[in-house]
């Protein structure tokens, strides 16, 4: 039995134990399901391949050639869900094009599989040992390679998210799997240059699965399986690291087979190859270690005499990442990602008091996750006592370095995953003497103590996260005022207006026994009740427009047709004089329909600030890269004070039965188009409002 076939089974061995393992321990993430299916798929490509090179028979070949692209499908899925805390939202974004994508394969292999390979025109330019592809199986392996840069990049992208013990525990499963696919990336890139199948590649793949499979293992019993939740940044793509060293790569290996190609000795090239991926692998296990790179760090410190940190790139850092969050959840991981960064601390937890104060609630971690922490946070300490003694604690406190009690809970609150890791510290959050948080911190690699350095730069930072979180929580409280004081306003509006129509049906109630038999009561009753009906009605809809999505569907639209329907629908004006100047042929992009209630709301307010022998005029035209439309009238005006303050904003009308919602929808209407409405307005004179569209 040939070394390839021993590396072949021993490999699909391995695979079946570490799928079986978390199929058993958990099946019900989506991440444990898909890296079973994508084990498996490893598992029988395998054997497929050793099969494939000692037999003639074409079935086998297929067998092959769609195993190892459909295999990429579960690892694509994988690299979406693996440790991400967001997973259900990236499910339902990604998940279709996944499905869509196999079913695409499916039918690819299903309709095609006569032209996967192609044996009666041999390359002479591919080794001996290989199989020339057909041109379906080139497209095949195409996308394989194409899948194979989106897995490195998902993979990396969740990498870089993670922090502290979190990356400790996820490293050695992204390296499993990127070795995996780096190799997979060498062999479609001579299966595309070739055209053909190198046979030869199959013991170098089988030996780099065994490797994979290993760094997995470990990988897999430090994360406990996947019990991780990791919320990458939405980074963009041309920023991948993977992206650029795969377009890199593939470079090189073309070279490099253009050189062996040249030279014609290619037997050592799978040996070469594999000897080239250990050694990547080997400087990666290094470049990822926190102890090499805090070792690195202490050599330059030490040789080139430099502060154990320099504050001026620590602040800059720490500002650029909080300064803009005004979301407690993402300030809070902005906060431990950097605090784990600077202090070299694998496990830094940020824990905030919930809103009756009796509990803790954790605000980020990079160790623990939202289900461990609840358990936590859930103690049966009395906080009350605890937070007014954190109070008096205005320093970084040693959690390990005393024994007073009120340090038992601390503890138990700053779970270390390595024994020997050195103390924890924590640092109690206050301002204004309000407790607003604390941080743990531990576990530093290599254990190193706490200087006085780090203790003054965590008091520091310590002071800004506790105002950062201040902010948040004032603004938090002043975003409840204005919502209270805006539903007050609104149900001043609308009492005043539910009252009158009550006091009309209770005035109509009292004398309807008493002239119940009069016709012409009735009559009257009738046409109170539906004036009464109808103005409820009219106040609902207004209200309702304050909930109708604003976000515009533009389309290219003529202006001048749209402003013609909106007329229409204000109905007759019998004593009021309609001039309307419309440019024909005026088109622009915007959301015909939100636009046409913008001209309507116009329309009607000009209506109903005239008197009789009014004039309104409406007009539509171009200036300065704008199409402009105007509506004017010769009404009542308006003063300038209402124009400047209250105009635009919402429940402020000098209607007597409006309740100034309209220009408030306009003005967001206009500002969703990225236009502008303008208005000129004086008391007794009239009113001219500008509604500005951009023509690109």
């Amino acid at each position: 039995m040939s070394v390839a076939w021993i590396l072949a089974w021993a490999g699909a061995a391995y695979a079946t134990g570490l799928a079986a393992v978390v199929l058993w321990r958990a099946p019900r993430h989506p991440a444990h399901v898909s890296f079973t299916i994508g084990m498996v798929g490893l598992a029988a490509e395998s054997p497929l391949a050793a099969f494939a090179a000692g037999t003639s028979d074409p079935r086998w070949q297929i067998g092959w050639l769609a195993s190892t692209t459909l295999t990429t499908v579960p690892w694509l899925f994988f690299s979406f869900c693996y440790s991400r805390g967001d997973h259900p939202k990236v499910i339902r974004r990604w998940g279709p094009a996944v499905l869509l994508l196999l079913a695409g394969l499916v039918a690819l292999i299903a309709g095609f599989h006569d032209q996967m390979i192609d044996q009666s025109n041999p390359s002479p330019t591919a080794p001996s040992s290989a199989l020339r592809l057909g041109s379906a199986g080139v497209f095949l392996n195409l996308v394989g390679v194409i899948a194979g840069v989106a897995i490195l990049t998902n993979l990396e992208r969740t990498f870089r998210g993670s922090v502290g013990v979190m990356r400790w525990r996820i490293k050695y499963v992204i390296l499993g799997l990127g070795t995996l696919f780096v190799f997979k990336l060498f062999r479609g890139s001579q299966t595309l240059l070739y055209s053909s199948a190198i046979y030869s590649l199959q013991a170098a793949e089988a030996g780099t699965l065994l490797v994979a499979c290993g760094l997995m293992s470990v990988g897999l019993v430090r994360t406990k399986l996947f019990d991780v939740d990791i919320y990458p940044s939405h980074s963009l793509l041309v920023r991948s690291l993977t992206i650029l060293l795969s377009g890199i790569y593939l470079v090189v290996v073309g070279i490099l087979a253009q050189v062996v190609r040249f030279v014609g000795k290619d037997a050592g090239l799978p040996l070469q190859a594999f000897l080239i991926l250990l050694a990547l692998v080997g400087l990666a296990m290094a470049l990822l270690s926190e102890r090499f790179r805090r070792r690195l760090h202490q050599f330059v410190a030490r040789n080139f005499r430099r502060p154990v940190h320099d504050y001026r790139l620590k602040w800059m850092t720490f500002t650029a990442q909080t300064a803009v969050q005004l979301d407690e959840g993402l300030f809070c991981r902005a906060v431990v990602h950097w605090a784990a960064d600077t202090f070299r601390a694998l496990s830094v937890n940020l824990w905030l008091p919930n809103d009756d104060r009796d509990r803790l609630r954790l605000g980020g971690s990079t160790v623990l996750t939202q289900t461990g922490a609840t358990h936590l946070g859930n103690g049966t300490c009395d906080w009350t006592p605890l937070i007014q003694t954190m109070l008096t604690h205005l320093e970084p406190v040693d959690i390990d370095a005393s024994n007073q009690p009120w340090l038992t809970e601390l503890r138990r609150l700053s779970p270390g995953v390595f024994p020997e890791a050195g103390t924890h510290v924590f640092m109690p959050l206050s301002a204004d003497g309000e407790f607003l948080g604390l941080i743990t911190l531990g576990d530093r690699v290599g254990g190193e103590p706490f200087s006085t350095e780090d203790r003054d730069l965590l008091k520091c930072v310590g002071d800004q996260v506790a105002a950062g979180l201040l902010k948040i929580a004032l603004s938090k409280r002043l975003l409840g005022a204005k919502e209270l004081e805006a539903f007050q306003t609104m149900s001043a509006f609308f009492v005043h207006d539910l009252k009158n129509t009550a006091s009309t049906l209770s005035l109509m109630l009292q004398n309807l026994r008493d002239h119940f038999g009069n016709p012409e009561f009735r009559e009257d009753a009738l046409r109170a009740v539906g004036k009464s009906v109808q103005h409820l009605d009219e106040l609902i809809g207004r209200l309702s427009q304050l909930r109708q999505d604003l976000s515009p569907r533009p389309v290219e639209a003529d202006l001048a047709a749209v402003t013609r329907i909106a007329i229409g629908k204000a109905g007759p004006m019998p004593r009021i004089q309609m001039v309307t100047d419309l440019t024909p042929g005026l088109r622009c992009q915007f959301d015909p329909e939100q636009i046409e209630k913008v001209i309507l709301n116009l329309v009607l307010n000009a209506r109903d600030a005239v008197v009789d022998q009014g004039e309104i005029r409406v007009g539509t035209g171009t200036s300065n890269g704008w199409a402009i439309l105007s509506v004017t009238d010769n009404g009542c005006g308006m003063p300038p004070e209402f124009v400047q303050r209250s105009l635009f904003r919402p429940f402020q009308t000098t209607k007597k039965r409006g309740i100034g919602i309209g220009m408030f929808q306009s003005k967001m209407i206009m500002n969703a188009h990225r236009g502008r409405i303008e208005v000129e307005s004086s008391p007794g004179r009239g009113t001219t409002f500008h509604v500005m569209l951009p023509l690109t």
